[in-house]
């Protein structure tokens, strides 16, 4: 059966990142973007990380700019954006795709690990969401490709997607899954 460890992701100044490098290590991977609703979301993650690393921790970013072109500029220009607002320090990779004839192909076996579920019902931007996606597909829910930017997959030590987080998720409930499994 496959793991995360079986996949790469490409580096910003090229090559590729071997996922077996982070072989033992609860991983978070996350699409993001940098002028998105959700984009205060680093704040987030970057304080979970400043706690959590050194027990065993890591979050993988994966800038996308798929989603209503809110990663617009070049690699170096998201990580600079990152660093300066947010002083991020986690890894971040490439801009890349997640859904589509594009799509990284570890995003085609995450997708397949663990399919969409829901939108957060308490989210305030849950409903604008919903609404922007059954006028494009009616059949939305159904599919398991990544809905938006910031929606997160939890892996555990042993390389298997242990859940999927989207956007709506409430940090706070998300920090505590990472706690739960370190």
């Amino acid at each position: 059966m496959a793991t995360v460890y079986d996949f790469s992701l490409p580096a910003k100044k090229g090559g590729e990142v071997q996922l077996s490098d982070y072989k033992g290590k609860v991983l978070l991977i996350v699409n993001s973007a940098t002028g998105c609703g959700f984009t205060p979301q680093y704040e987030d993650l970057e304080a979970m990380y400043g706690r959590l690393r050194d027990r065993g921790f890591e979050i993988l970013d994966i800038p996308c700019d798929q989603f209503g072109h809110q990663a617009p500029g070049s690699d170096d220009e998201i990580t600079e954006f990152c660093t300066m607002k947010f002083g991020t320090d986690f890894p971040q990779f490439k801009k890349s795709e997640v859904n589509g004839p594009g799509e990284l192909p570890l995003y085609t076996w995450l997708k397949a690990q663990k399919g969409f579920e829901a939108f957060e019902a308490d989210n305030k931007l849950t409903p604008l969401l919903e609404q922007m996606f059954d006028k494009a597909d009616p059949a939305w829910r159904t599919k398991s490709d990544i809905k938006w930017n910031f929606t997160k997959f939890l892996i555990g030590r042993d390389g298997t997607v242990l859940a999927r987080f989207e956007p709506t998720k409430d940090m706070a409930a998300v920090e505590a899954a990472v706690e739960a499994i370190l």
